[in-house]
């Protein structure tokens, strides 16, 4: 397993949206660390680029993030209804995020894992994965998806507490978040395959409370965006690290998802779920709010516990997640 011959078993969630970056999956890297790109959203020619680039930048391993697709929303009159609210909304299209170029890609570039958020992926696409050499993680909310992961063969799991901040990471989207430390040991209780924690790991002795209670590895996002080298917006950072509440939220996307609160969820309160219609109804109202540099238009992804949070090189976040400072 990747892990297994890491320096350091830290890795870097892949941040899709934004703050993922070349610059910041070599730096966890070059630290010992496992880095992470973020292919959900990208466009696939970028993807391919941002692959071989961190190639050629890095002799380690690293890791791509792809979301599962899945169904449109079985609510249209609820979306409508949702659509009515916002002010400029774009078109509520359903799509796969160019799910098949996107898993070719992996084929032809066979980074060392492809982590999966979203869903499962299918048999034959794990297997076809896995001939290729790369690891497969699928990401999980509950012991059900843990069975049905390994069913799928995949080759380990990362287990998302509820305390993670950005997109709840499960199949469904229904499920009631659970958090990390009951979460692994349901877990582990349902499959031997190993185990990557994830959700609000944000010092030594939170990874080390995970991996006591079972992880082999800790996935940390939120302790990475006050890095220089992730691409988080200016002011996403100056919320961060602060003692601003987070909550879960449909509101930009219609995926449930835990970000810092803003006048944005207080004013959507009621968002359908209807992923990724919603979240392309609101793009161009969260790329309007980013270019004037208003926190309260877009969504600030954070975890619960975001206000430990510190500015600092990404090798630094890798070595002080490990250890004590």
């Amino acid at each position: 397993m990747v892990t297994e011959t890491l320096k350091h078993r830290i890795v870097q969630a892949p941040l899709a949206g934004g703050p993922s970056t070349v610059e910041l999956a070599r730096a966890v890297g070059d630290a010992g660390g496992l880095g992470f790109l973020a292919a959900g959203y990208l466009k696939p020619d970028a993807l391919r680029d941002q692959v071989r680039e961190l190639r050629a930048a890095t002799g380690a391993p690293f890791g791509v993030n792809v979301f599962v697709p899945g169904p449109v929303t079985g609510d249209p009159d609820a979306l409508a209804a949702y659509l009515e609210t916002l002010d400029g909304p774009g078109e509520p299209r359903h799509d796969d995020d160019a799910w098949s170029e996107k898993l070719a890609i992996l084929l032809a570039e066979r980074p060392a894992v492809a982590s999966f958020t979203f869903g499962c992926p299918p048999p034959g696409d794990v297997s076809d994965l896995r001939r290729a050499g790369v690891e497969v993680w699928v990401t999980v909310t509950g012991a059900a998806e843990a069975r049905q992961a390994e069913a799928a063969g995949a080759a380990a799991l990362v287990v998302q507490g509820a305390e993670a901040g950005g997109h709840r990471g499960g199949f469904e989207d229904t499920t009631e978040p659970i958090g990390l430390l009951a979460l692994l040991r349901l877990v582990a209780g349902a499959t031997r395959l190993p185990l990557i924690a994830t959700g609000g790991l944000m010092d030594a002795q939170s990874v080390a409370a995970a991996r006591a209670a079972g992880a082999v590895a800790a996935q940390a996002g939120t302790a990475f965006m006050l890095a220089p080298e992730a691409g988080t917006h200016a002011a996403h950072r100056e919320r961060l690290g602060t003692e601003a509440p987070t909550a879960l939220t449909r509101a930009f996307t219609g995926r449930l998802a835990r970000g810092i609160v803003n006048g944005f969820m207080g004013d959507h309160p009621d968002a359908p779920r209807a992923y990724p219609e919603i979240h392309h109804a609101t793009a161009p109202i969260r790329a309007a709010a980013r270019k004037r540099g208003d926190a309260d238009g877009f969504n600030l992804w954070a975890g619960q516990a975001h206000a430990l949070a510190r500015e600092r090189p990404a090798g630094e976040i890798v070595r002080a997640l490990s250890r004590p400072d």
